[in-house]
């Protein structure tokens, strides 16, 4: 399974740097739709080794220009990337087979 707390730029750039499907879910504790969408990305984790899912706490102190730098007005926003360059975005909590979908299009 390929989930990751990014706390820190560095981690993120990394992480997008790596030939792979990633996609990097910015949320909040206190986000119930951010809790509705988390066990269905950790299943998309377990179910596909080549996705990665970073985890970005949008209210962490760290993690504010993060946010801002992917213009983060929603929560939950899924921001997916692929070979370093952002190719979709989706914002709220998706069923699994729709989340799914964006791995067939930018898959291979």
């Amino acid at each position: 399974m390929a989930v990751h707390d990014i706390v820190w730029k560095e981690q993120l750039d990394a992480l997008l740097s790596q030939d792979w499907l990633v996609f990097v879910d910015f949320w909040a504790e206190w986000c119930g739709p951010c809790r509705m969408l988390w066990p269905v990305l950790h299943e998309i984790a377990e179910k596909h080794p080549t996705v990665h899912v970073a985890k970005v706490n949008v209210d962490e102190e760290a993690n504010g220009p993060l946010a801002m730098d992917f213009a983060v007005r929603s929560i939950p926003q899924v921001t997916i990337f692929k070979n370093w360059q952002q190719v979709d975005q989706f914002v709220w909590a998706l069923p699994l087979e729709q989340i799914e979908s964006y791995i067939e299009k930018y898959s291979g």
